[in-house]
């Protein structure tokens, strides 16, 4: 087991924190401390766009379900007239420059999340310097931007935060980096406009989510089925996301026996990690899928979900977005 995977496990109730944990974790809180009362003082410059500003992100590290949370607001927001796009950090690629995503986007260059955004149809901007990024998108034609994993980076100001919760895991032992999974204290909740809560357990004031599927897309063609045509099938599940273990359990839902392949988050894949002897099915998170098609092979199964989101959150959203006046 890794140093990684011993932290994971004990911020969530197995195995013991290392007694360095403590003190880091009291050093990075004051060092977030201090950066918010630069930004609070003007000494670190906060950029204020000419359009409204929608942040998604989450509180502890590891995945909560904020890329189809991103997707669906953007999905959402395009039906009602807006023409959002979105900025991204671009985590897992190479490229530091501000670029608008084109027609072929490579996710070693731009990174795995932004891909699979901007395969469901949306304008995509990636850059280190995110107000320059979102700048693309406004001469792009975007009247609203949504910045994807942004919660923590306040140099973009922001008309509307939504934080995504992971439901079943919360928050662990509620302690900071090292010794916790959190990026910021739990009293940051207390600022955003939204708290969405993907499975598990939905506390006073969350907004309920849950991830639905049913369907596999063939890497190699596109072609589709239900994804129960792999009950009572043995696969290889892959899994290079936050928390492989939603996507495992998922799968075993459905019927299906498991072999588990968790790589690192944002992994970059090449072919040979997916050479399994025995010729049984890969099934991968549409994440991963991004990365694997160039070299696909037919029984290689990427596995779509959704955000299911109640209404009443996309009326108070778009609510939200009307009274925002830029400043």
């Amino acid at each position: 087991m890794t140093l990684a995977e011993r932290l994971e496990s004990a911020w969530y109730g197995v195995g013991r924190t290392p007694w360095w944990a403590a003190p880091l974790a009291a050093i990075y809180g004051a060092a977030i401390c201090m950066r918010r009362a630069f930004y609070r003082l003007g000494l670190l410059r906060q950029v204020r766009l000419p359009v409204p500003v929608v942040v998604i992100g989450n509180l502890s590290v590891g995945g909560t379900g904020k890329t189809p949370v991103t997707i669906a607001v953007a999905e959402v927001l395009r039906r009602r007239g807006y023409t959002p796009g979105v900025v991204s950090r671009g985590y897992g690629g190479s490229h530091v420059e501000p670029v608008l995503l084109d027609a072929t986007p490579d996710p070693a260059m731009v990174g795995d999340e932004p891909c699979l955004i901007h395969a469901s149809g949306v304008t995509v901007a990636v850059g280190r310097d995110r107000p320059a990024a979102a700048r693309l998108l406004i001469d792009a034609g975007c009247n609203v931007v949504i910045a994807d994993d942004g919660l923590q980076h306040y140099a973009l100001a922001r008309d509307v935060e939504i934080c995504v919760i992971d439901g079943v895991r919360r928050f662990g032992n509620g302690r900071l980096l090292p010794a916790g999974p959190l990026r910021e204290p739990l009293s940051r909740l207390n600022r955003v406009d939204f708290r969405i809560s993907n499975g598990g357990v939905v506390a006073l004031g969350d907004v309920p989510m849950q991830l639905q599927g049913g369907l596999v897309r063939a890497l190699a063609d596109d072609h589709v089925k239900p994804l129960s045509d792999f009950a009572g099938q043995t696969v290889h599940a892959v899994a290079a996301i936050g928390h492989p273990q939603r996507f495992f359990a998922s799968l075993r839902t459905q019927g299906i026996t498991v072999v588990e392949h968790a790589f690192p988050d944002h992994h970059a894949f090449v072919a040979a990690d997916l050479a399994y002897a025995d010729g049984r099915a890969v099934l991968m998170t549409e994440k991963d899928a991004v990365k694997c098609r160039a070299f696909a092979q037919p029984h290689w199964w990427a596995v779509p979900v959704r955000a299911a989101l109640p209404p009443d959150f996309y009326e108070d959203l778009v609510a939200r977005l009307t009274t925002a006046r830029p400043h």
